[in-house]
């Protein structure tokens, strides 16, 4: 059967605001300033409200007639949740968002580790709260004889883009008859960076680099600032103008002349490839971006109660047992049940949501996709098992030492979209072997392993 468009079609229930939805958008826009965008206020979904998580080798379909091809999935699933290389401690959720339906349930409400699942609410926030036309702005001003490159929170900045604000500013020196500048950067958009409650002091700077508001070529150094404009201090000396002494850290003077400035590609292409190859990066600095706009620190605490908000107040996600510390899913410390994760997934199939959204749904890796980190080069969806589901299923890894994740789309046999999530903790299995078991837990929802 040819895979239908990736959005799943047919009947689409409209979930209303139920009763002070006009007040919850109030209080919403108040508090986190949002951007207007397409997406309206949802109450919960039938999915928390009326088909309860938690229930293990329950059946949340009580009262309702499954297709043939669902209840071979669900005895499947049953039977394979169990997988000696998961262990005993798993969350399983799969839904069908044409119908509302949770299909299969297996201690979803469980409080477990996510990993970089984590990625789905950081995205899920950046894009409401900054809008997926959002542009970050590196600047350069001249003020007292020095330059001084002010980061604006763009983990994307490249070396062509740093040369270029560069050329822009020896123009203007030129032109002024300057010839000799001091350098300064100015990355006070963000404060002094902090390891993340959960995280520890070996995550710097391999697994993610300290968080600062300037960084290029993302580069994994202790101080990306002074790194970068130590880059833009050389181009400057290529092009002849003289730099007097070290690059410096400043905050630029308000009245300083503006030079140059940078835009990066939109946010939406941004989280787009944040999804695809799981950037921490790019996630610490989208969390603290986000909580700026909505009018709060630019902390690990600001982001993350955002985050909390959006999903709450703007989506109607129920947040039980969901804690955050950070936005990449670092955070030994995060804890996210697999039934919100399914909750924040199936937002992304709700056609109301695709304006806004619709870059972490094109996101998500595809299994089998080389460069992503479903592709091959990692082993995903390799075996006996799992390789028939190739180019099949859309999902989001997870993986840290005693977490393994995996969450996503994928169209079942019966030709119908299901969103799964899937969550193991504490395997002691070898971490090939269990990500081979929750592959084949995704070809289970596809059906191709039958």
């Amino acid at each position: 059967m040819p895979e239908r468009p990736l959005v799943p079609g047919g009947r689409r229930r409209h979930r209303g605001t139920g009763p002070g939805g006009t007040a919850l958008r109030r209080a919403l826009v108040l508090a986190l300033a949002l951007p207007v965008t397409s997406a309206a206020l949802a109450g919960p979904s039938a999915f928390a409200a009326g088909n309860p998580t938690g229930t293990t080798a329950g059946n949340p379909t009580a009262g309702r007639t499954l297709g043939a091809d669902d209840r071979q999935m669900v005895a499947n699933l049953e039977a394979r949740v169990v997988d000696a290389r998961l262990g005993s401690k798993v969350g399983g959720v799969v839904l069908d968002p044409d119908s509302d339906t949770t299909l299969w349930d297996h201690d979803g409400a469980t409080a477990l580790m996510p990993a970089s699942n984590t990625k789905l609410a950081t995205a899920t926030a950046a894009l409401t709260v900054l809008g997926p036309d959002h542009r970050f702005t590196t600047r350069v001003v001249y003020g007292n004889g020095t330059l001084t490159l002010v980061g604006g929170g763009d983990r994307t900045l490249t070396g062509a883009d740093l040369a270029e604000l560069a050329r822009t500013a020896v123009a203007g020196l030129k032109a002024a008859g300057l010839t000799t500048v001091k350098v300064a950067v100015d990355d006070s958009l963000f404060g002094e960076p902090a390891l993340a409650e959960g995280w520890n002091t070996g995550y710097y700077p391999d697994s993610v680099a300290p968080v600062r508001a300037l960084v290029v070529d993302g580069h994994g150094v202790q101080d990306t600032s002074i790194d970068a404009g130590q880059a833009f201090a050389r181009q400057l000396a290529a092009a002849g103008v003289t730099v007097d002494g070290a690059v410096t850290r400043a905050q630029a003077d308000p009245g300083a002349f503006p030079v140059a400035r940078h835009l990066s590609a939109p946010l939406s292409d941004i989280v787009h490839t944040m999804i695809k190859v799981s950037d921490n990066n790019i996630a610490e600095t989208l969390l603290r971006t986000t909580a700026l706009a909505a009018g709060r620190p630019a902390t690990f605490e600001g982001g993350t109660d955002v985050v909390r908000q959006v999903l709450s107040t703007r989506y109607g996600v129920p947040l039980d047992n969901f804690v955050i510390h950070d936005g990449s899913g670092l955070s030994r410390a995060n804890r996210i049940p697999a039934a919100t994760l399914a909750e924040i997934l199936e937002l992304l199939t709700q056609p109301r949501n695709s304006a806004t959204l619709g870059s972490i749904l094109d996101g998500l890796p595809v299994s089998g996709e080389a460069g992503s980190t479903l592709g091959p080069e990692w082993g995903r969806f390799d075996d006996v098992n799992s390789r028939c589901a190739v180019g099949k299923v859309h999902a989001k890894t997870g993986t840290l030492t005693g977490a393994i994740a995996l969450s996503g789309l994928t169209q079942g046999k019966d030709g119908r979209w299901k969103v799964f999530a899937f969550i193991e903790n504490d395997s002691t299995a070898n971490p090939s072997d269990i990500k081979d078991a929750m592959d084949g837990l995704a070809a289970t929802v596809n059906g191709c392993w039958a």
